[in-house]
């Protein structure tokens, strides 16, 4: 039998929505603030020759112009004042989640609750910071030594880095607003937005190859079709789940029996999300990134001739960027998930899997079951990030379909809307608790 909540869930409609006027003031905040993030991306930072730039960035897109642009929105291609995008702080909040499993004083302030979550907040911030520097500085001699400057020197250098650090705050600045005043993860909601930003013209560029011969009729019609099929397998995998049944025994306190009731341990398919590919990625394209910023210095040798091997759709970039998403399945699962902590919980609050006996035979059981399901999400990962590759290269389709993108855009998809429900919910809740006190006054 469904729970109140699932009917009330399906009984949301329209009209609902149009009496959410919190929830409706939330969204317009939200469109309002990614409005202000796409101007963003269309001021440049001075002392470009832009004439130069476009040319530079056409001969580039392999390297880390190609792929970066779509999660700054093209923002790195312009190079705007936005052209870090957020990737710096989510670089160092995935450090500090990393670290807070591995270092035992972070682990420590993890384990203080809201005292300890704001201190790594605030170490989130100062690696956000460490890292749009470092970045930027690379940028400003990157384009001084690509004749890119106008006026080139410390002057020129100083200045990108300001712009693009501080950008990146703003950015920074504006996801935590979303998230605290808005609707949904302010943070994705900017990828979000950056990805999507390419998508009309990305399509018109697909459907014009079409209409020039270079793409066949039926070629076009498999690819809209394995573009809708890897979607569906996007979100099937995203919502699996490996459900666990916890039972709690029956406890008798004075004379009244307590307990002896049952639920579920939700163990996700793909536990590590979107984190291996990126990682994997980034990795991918250090080598192409400064060989592409050091062409004009000279013959780069050895490193020149890695760094071609390792450009997007080549054997050995494929296989690495394969072996690399796998290996970082694991390690993010093992970081985030500790079955032997979820079992010393169970134990303490009298919990345990029917048939398995309750500490180290639980905490087994938990790791032999994740590594199962670790082993699909990284057979998936792994198939739905190379398969944009492939058709990239053999294809030349002119957008990058599936991917890390298409992770990205299929989860925040969801999370907003799921978000979206839980207002409305919460909208219906209090509308019931005031006709209770209304209706309990009248009689």
């Amino acid at each position: 039998m469904a729970s109140v909540a699932e009917q009330m869930a399906a009984n949301l409609s329209w009209s609902t929505f149009g009496k959410a006027k919190d929830l409706q003031n939330r969204i317009l905040f939200t469109v309002g603030l990614l409005i202000v993030y796409r101007l963003g991306t269309f001021i440049p930072i001075p002392g470009i020759d832009h004439g130069m730039l476009q040319q530079f960035v056409s001969q580039t897109q392999g390297g880390i112009l190609g792929i970066a642009n779509m999660f700054t929105g093209n923002a790195l291609g312009r190079m705007a004042i936005f052209a870090l995008g957020i990737m710096p702080y989510i670089s160092a909040s995935i450090i500090m989640q990393l670290g807070t499993s591995m270092v035992p004083m972070l682990e420590q302030l993890k384990k203080e609750g809201e005292s300890g979550r704001k201190k790594i907040n605030q170490y989130t911030r100062y690696g956000t910071v460490l890292l749009s520097l470092v970045q930027a500085y690379g940028i400003a001699i990157g384009l001084m030594g690509q004749g890119l400057a106008v006026d080139p020197g410390p002057f020129f250098v100083a200045s990108t880095v300001i712009t693009l650090v501080g950008g990146t705050m703003f950015l920074m600045w504006l996801g935590e607003q979303i998230t605290a005043r808005g609707v949904g993860n302010g943070i994705s909601l900017i990828i979000f937005v950056g990805i999507i930003a390419s998508l009309p013209s990305a399509l018109a560029m697909f459907f014009e190859m079409g209409r020039t011969g270079q793409l066949s009729t039926v070629a076009i019609i498999g690819i809209m079709i394995m573009a809708i099929a890897v979607i569906y397998i996007v979100v099937f995998i995203e919502r699996a789940q490996r459900r666990i049944l916890i039972q709690y025994p029956k406890r008798q306190v004075g004379n009244r029996m307590y307990g002896g009731e049952s639920s579920h341990l939700p163990l996700k398919l793909n536990t590590s999300g979107v984190i291996p590919p990126i990682f994997a990625s980034s990795l991918l394209l250090l080598p192409t990134t400064i060989a592409s910023f050091s062409a004009g210095s000279g013959d780069l040798g050895w490193f020149g001739t890695v760094a071609a091997m390792l450009g997007s759709g080549q054997p050995l970039h494929l296989f690495l960027y394969g072996v690399m998403i796998a290996f970082f399945t694991f390690f993010y699962t093992a970081v985030v998930f500790n079955p032997d902590d979820v079992a010393d919980n169970l134990k303490k609050q009298g919990g345990f899997v029917p048939g398995i006996r309750p500490g180290k035979r639980t905490a087994q059981y938990l790791d032999y079951v994740l590594t199962r399901l670790t082993v699909v999400g990284a057979i998936y990962l792994v198939l739905v990030c190379l398969l944009p590759q492939i058709l990239i290269t053999d294809l030349g389709v002119p957008f990058y379909f599936g991917g890390t993108s298409l992770l990205i855009v299929v989860s925040v998809t969801m999370d907003t809307i799921t978000q979206i429900q839980s207002h409305l919910l919460a909208h219906q809740y209090q509308g019931l608790i005031e006709r209770s006190k209304i209706r309990g006054r009248r009689r």
